[in-house]
């Protein structure tokens, strides 16, 4: 299900808010057309995010996972980059983004979303 946990939002909105943030979103479709309303979600969601100055950088599907364990893989993963914290809370509050998240909630089984910021000397 996905659900943003306040406690964790709380703690990532009080953190500096000066950098862009990547967004990884590794998703687990529902069986019965999760994938087709997940692009259906895109698609409204796109403009939305162009509001807010946040962008997809990459979208796929998953693959077989490689690593030994009991990892189960995930379905699709995307990461989308925002300009800052702010722009991340504005989006979510935002009226016509509620009306899309719907769609998207209507398709998705299990997500996680994890923040990530640049960590400086890899590229």
């Amino acid at each position: 299900m996905a659900e943003l946990s306040p406690a964790a939002v709380e703690v990532f909105l009080s953190e500096a808010d000066d950098t862009p943030i990547v967004m990884l979103n590794l998703i687990n479709f529902k069986p019965d057309g999760g994938r087709e309303r997940y692009r259906q979600y895109h698609k409204m969601a796109k403009p939305i995010l162009a509001r807010f100055g946040a962008q997809i950088l990459f979208g796929g599907d998953g693959l077989p996972v490689l690593t030994a364990g009991p990892a189960a893989g995930w379905d699709a993963a995307v990461l989308v980059q925002y300009p800052n914290r702010s722009a991340f809370k504005n989006m979510v509050a935002d009226p016509e983004y509620q009306e899309a998240f719907k769609v998207g909630i209507s398709a998705i089984a299990d997500i996680v979303l994890q923040p990530m910021k640049q960590m400086h000397g890899l590229i």
